[in-house]
């Protein structure tokens, strides 16, 4: 291949890219964008007006963009470059033809260079320390050896410095670190040019899939001159072998990247002239074999004006050609179109030579004369770093088609976002649990090491598709089930039966127990039991068994469940037309209540209260012509004043039922009264459930902050000026305890309360949670709720709350083999001791995560156990308990660790930690803590598993790749950063959701699904490809779905054809689109039909039905909009992606060195 073939040439820098108009900075002149906030820093890409900076903040480092801990290390001997699995292409190197700086020269003090880090402009309230950064000069003569000079630097957002001091490709101080410093000006570099990378033929599949650099990297001390990729470089084993690459995809993925030969730093002699122009060696060595090396002619840039370019993929680079080089070249991927990485360290499209531009200085005139123009800095290509997109799209291809079969211990499932058949085959399905790790660690020397929080998040009633068997209900009779004497396990698949099947060894304390005689069976000659398939106790992952009176309180056998509706009649609940339409909507939901599989009916009774200041309980006893009301005035004392006639069947006292709510309306229709209580409503729930002996679900609707003299008075605590102090936890806690302790009483009695709340203001859900919370409840939030728009939105919620399978009087206990135990455990539960979660009642939709740790070693032969046993009160008031088995492979190797991992359920549990830390910690030191456990994770990885290269690479585990992304959409969540526009209580009740989300809700939630409706296909089954969250995605001629789980946008471009907008909303122009839609009006043609299909499917998939938000372009309504664009930076000071990402690395590099 010629060297100076022509390569792809992209946009010369100083213009705007397509595709990324309106990145909240100023646009590209560095015009401001309407309604964005002025920066102080410059342009993304343009040049820098007049080019003074205001001086950095202390502590400020303009490389990074980020805060740094002290002044930036100073790092020898290493290029940066950001790597495998990781990052591609910047914006192609500048066109200009001005002459390359004078070497050892320096900017003059105003001029900024730019580093290898993102953009410097997040700046979020940083701690001071004094030192400038300083970066070395860009271009010198190569002398092997020869110390480059840096050039100081003083200011805040770096441009485009010169061109890298030594062509020792900037070795020594790739970091961007200060090694001395000079004054000489010095012009900025001109563009470079590098011929295209090598094509070399493909690897076998063999190479390490976690995108770690698998190569020694050349620095330029080391041995013989460079001059061949694979020299003396043995591919070094990969660690992981036999796994198929599946980092960042190839060529097909991810436009050129191209991986480096040490997935880092190449040394000098590494990339061909853009022109031709020879130099010397740069160090003297013996020629591989295979190869001659001519001289002086191995053709080098001598002006190589930036540090090699990083890999994504974990393969060598794919070399360019060396004159002189003969003999095959050495196996490594694909060739890519290959990345030059820039000053800033980052990457763009190698160029093919430039025109009127010899790369190699010899003779370039006027060299040294006065700078020229300087190119405007540039950002990493967000292309170019991983993709939740493209990692949630290969995992679909690769793991969608074929059913996950159960049977191998260890196995890590496919992602929540693919839709896969489960076969269980002795383990739980992935619906019922899932774990951070499938290999965890052997001792807890190693976990602590890696820092991997070894957790599980398990679902024990979760829905599952109609293609996959529920669990089977197992009766051993008075009996009950067999469990081990010693641990109290219950008999599962990974009990050893022994001595001809009389006994069996328990797999989690080894306690031999005696096989109960009427449970004997014979072994077959493996020593399984010969009814084992008949059993679904030994041969199935999840299975119930009916519990016997032993498993009951008081020793007796539970009634029916009740369900008690409880109307807040105040002012505002009335006049909104509330009321009337929970009445309206209870006449025909009550035919909906929970039963069992073939029950005709349910065996659910049901009660009714309304209240304000007071208490009214009805008697709705069927043998009444009308409804009887009893009024509680004495609050403080509550009571309830009926027992017989308040709890009824719905079918005997259907027409009693259907009076009451007929006249419940007209009977407050003229109330005057505004104030409520609340904690007594509870308490009148509860002493109701406790008198009838039985457990049972509270509805209760609620609209303002509970005033009236009454226990559990509150008042309005709400102080937006708290918001960033050391006060701020007390804004997530209960003003009174209590709520504590009625939740406790609560519980005691299976009383769960699920809250409906339709505030006008400040209700302090943080207060009223506590007893939803603790009890297992739910709650649901409808701020300025309006009949019109919300009413859709609630009678959904509330046809759903009351329709789904629940459990009662729940409580839930996990078991683990010797080695480890559950320590912590996150969700919506009480505790009263150290080991059991109990729940007044437990949904479908419900999860408890749980955190184990080492209490001993584990052996990698016997791998780990859990158990988890529910026991709870089924709906027909059956006591029953679920049991869910799950078995974990156990490793030596950190390697196994990291390759077995799953980051989407490490991300469910790191936001539930993070969120309950902010009830303990200023908000700060819990976003703190999270930077630093995940810098932790990576960094572990990269010191032990990545093979050696730089330190100026980052390096990422194939499985934990999206580990940055998912994280800093975590940091950047209401509850942890919120932006003025958001409530007290809505981060409150954001952060009593997610506690108790699953992994899909969870990854929805913190990355949102964005997909473009004009593309979708209307003649198919299927969604449109979903895109990137970030602003430069979105075309201003289409339209634009987003959903998070709790509301779906409607985005559209301010130029989409006339002809969809009619199609869609009906009207002729964009003008004529009403922001107030709450759903699409129903049209006859295809594009409407194919939308609101699409809609109705995600309402489906998620557990609350989300409210639908139609965005104008350019309408105020956007600001809320482009908060879900969580790869942008965000209005609360939120960081971008790749502006994370370059923070993750700068804090990885500190832990290693």
């Amino acid at each position: 291949m010629s060297v100076n073939q022509q390569a792809h040439t992209g946009p010369p820098y100083g213009q705007p890219q397509p595709g990324y108009q309106g990145y909240q900075q100023p646009a590209y002149g560095g015009q401001p964008l309407p309604g964005v906030p002025q920066s102080q820093y410059g342009a993304y890409n343009g040049p820098m007006p007049g080019y003074q900076q205001p001086v950095p903040p202390q502590g400020y480092f303009p490389s990074l963009g980020f805060p740094s801990k002290g002044s930036p290390v100073s790092l020898n001997s290493d290029t940066s470059s950001l790597a495998p699995n990781f990052i591609g292409s910047l914006r192609a190197p500048p066109t200009s033809g001005a002459p390359p700086p004078a070497s050892g020269a320096s900017l003059p003090s105003g001029h900024l260079t730019y580093s290898q880090f993102g953009h410097g402009d997040v700046q979020n309230g940083i701690p001071a320390s004094a030192a400038p950064m300083q970066r070395p000069p860009a271009s010198q003569p190569f002398l092997p050896g020869s110390a480059p000079t840096p050039v100081s630097q003083t200011s805040t957002f770096q441009q485009y410095g010169p061109t890298p001091a030594s062509v020792q490709q900037l070795s020594n101080h790739m970091a961007g670190m200060t090694i001395g410093s000079t004054t000489a000006p010095a012009p900025p570099p001109a563009g470079l040019g590098y011929g295209p990378p090598t094509s070399v033929p493909p690897v076998s599949g063999s190479f390490s899939a976690t995108g770690s650099g698998l190569y020694t990297p050349y620095t330029a001390s080391q041995g013989p001159s460079p001059t061949s990729v694979s020299q003396g470089l043995p591919l070094a084993q990969p660690p992981f072998p036999g796994q198929p690459v599946s980092t960042q995809r190839l060529p097909t993925q991810v436009p050129g990247f191209a991986p480096s030969p040490s997935s880092t730093g190449i040394g000098p002699s590494s990339y061909p002239p853009s022109t031709g122009a020879s130099r010397p060696p740069t160090m003297p060595g013996p020629p591989l074999p295979g190869q001659t090396v001519a001289g002086p002619s191995m053709s080098q840039p001598n002006h190589v004006s930036s540090p090699p370019p990083p890999s994504t993929m974990s393969g060598p680079h794919p070399g360019p050609p060396m004159s002189g080089l003969h003999g095959p070249p050495p196996p490594t991927h694909p060739p890519q179109p290959g990345y030059q990485m820039q000053q800033n360290g980052s990457f763009g499209q190698v160029r093919g030579p430039q025109p009127n531009y010899g790369g190699a200085y010899p003779g370039t005139p006027n060299y040294g004369s006065q700078p020229g123009p300087p190119p405007p800095p540039k950002r990493l290509d967000p292309d170019s770093i991983p993709s939740p997109i493209q990692v949630i799209e290969d995992d679909r291809s690769n793991r969608g088609s074929e059913p996950f079969v159960t049977g191998v211990r260890g196995q890590v499932p496919p992602l929540v976002t693919t839709n896969f058949l489960v076969k269980d085959q002795g383990n739980a399905s992935p619906r019922y649990i899932r774990c951070t790790s499938y290999n965890i660690p052997c001792t807890s020397d190693m976990a602590k090491q890696s820092q991997v929080p070894l957790a599980a998040v398990i679902k024990p009633l979760a829905t599952l598709p109609l293609e996959e068997t529920l669990p089977y209900l197992v009766d051993h009779g008075e009996s009950g089930p067999v469990r081990c004497n010693r641990c109290k396990a219950y008999m599962c698949p990974f009990m050893q039966f022994i001595e001809g099947g009389r006994r069996f060894q328990c797999c989690f304390c080894s306690c031999v127990t005696e096989v109960p005689p009427h449970y004997f069976q014979h072994l077959d000659h493996t020593g399984k039991r010969v009814d084992f398939y008949d059993r679904p106790e030994l041969s199935l992952g999840s299975y119930e068994f009916l519990a016997t009176v032993d498993y009951c309180k008081n020793n007796k056998f539970p009634s029916p469940p009740a369900f008690i509706f409880m109307i807040d009649v105040s002012y505002n609940a009335v006049k909104s037309g509330l009321v009337r339409l929970i009445c309206e909507e209870l006449k025909s939901l009550l035919d909906y209540l929970p039963r069992e599989g073939n029950m005709k009916e349910s065996a659910i009774r049901v009660g009714f209260v309304t209240y304000n200041k007071v208490l009214h309980f009805y008697n709705v006893k069927s043998s009444l012509a009308q409804p009887q009301m009893m009024v509680v005035s004495d609050v403080a004392d509550m009571f309830v004043p009926l027992l017989d006639g308040f709890l009824v069947n719905v079918n005997e006292s259907r027409t009693v039922i259907v009076s009451l709510l007929d006249q419940i309306p007209e009977m407050f229709a003229d109330t005057r009264e505004t104030e409520t209580v609340f904690a007594p409503v509870i308490q009148a729930g509860l002493e109701a459930l406790k008198a009838a002996e039985c457990a049972g679900k509270l509805f209760i609707f609620h609209t303002s902050l509970p005033i009236a003299e009454a226990p559990g008075k509150l008042k309005n605590r709400d102080d937006k000026k708290l918001i960033n102090t050391d006060k701020e936890k007390t804004l997530f806690q209960p003003q009174t305890s209590f709520y504590n302790n009625l939740a406790k009483d609560c519980v005691a009695q299976g009383c769960c309360v699920d809250l409906f709340l339709f505030p006008n203001q400040y209700l302090d859900v943080a207060t009223l949670g506590v007893v939803t919370y603790q009890t297992g409840g739910s709650i649901y939030k409808y701020a300025y709720f309006q009949l019109e728009t919300d009413q859709d939105r609630f009678l959904n919620d509330l046809r759903r709350d009351v329709q789904k399978e629940v459990g009662f009087d729940a409580v839930m206990r996990v078991r683990t083999s010797t080695g480890i135990r559950a320590t912590d455990f996150f969700g919506a539960f009480y505790m009263s001791n150290t080991t059991d979660v109990e729940m007044a009642g437990l949904d479908c939709n419900k999860t408890i995560t749980v955190e184990f740790k080492h209490d001993d070693k584990l052996s990698e032969d016997s791998g780990a156990l859990l158990q988890c046993a529910l026991l709870y009160t089924s709906c027909a008031g059956q006591r029953r308990l679920r049991i869910h088995n799950l078995s974990l492979n156990c490793c030596t190797q950190l390697a196994d660790l990291y390759r077995n991992c799953e980051t989407d359920t490490l991300i469910n549990y790191l936001a539930k930690y993070a969120y309950r830390g902010v009830l303990s910690s200023p908000v700060k030191t819990v976003r703190d803590a999270l930077i630093n456990q995940c810098a932790q994770i990576l960094a572990c990885y990269r010191k032990n598993c990545a093979s050696p290269s730089s330190a100026g690479q980052l390096i990422l585990p194939e499985c934990m790749k999206l580990l940055p992304v998912y994280l800093n959409c975590v940091l950047k969540s209401d509850v942890l950063q919120p932006g003025p526009e958001v409530t007290t209580d809505d981060r409150a009740y954001i952060r009593q959701l997610v506690t108790s989300m699953d992994v899909a809700e969870t990854n929805v939630f913190f990355y949102p699904r964005l997909l473009p409706l004009t593309k979708a296909d209307v003649d198919s089954d299927s969604l449109p490809a979903a895109i990137r969250n970030s602003e430069e995605r979105l075309s201003k001629g289409d339209i634009y779905l987003l959903e998070n789980g709790l509301n779906i946008f409607v985005w559209v471009g301010v130029n989409v054809q006339q002809g969809l907008i009619q199609n869609l909303f009906g009207v002729s122009s964009f003008s004529q689109i009403s922001n107030a839609l709450s759903t699409l009006p129903v049209l006859e043609n295809p594009f409407s039909k194919k939308v609101r299909s699409i809609v109705d499917m995600l309402q489906v998939q998620r557990s609350r039905y989300m409210k639908l938000i139609i965005v104008k372009q350019e309408d105020k309504l956007e600001m809320l909009f482009k908060h879900f664009l969580v790869e942008d930076k965000s209005l609360s000071g939120g960081a971008s992606y790749v502006d994370f990402l370059c923070h993750m690395h700068k804090e990885i590099r500190q832990l290693l060195s």
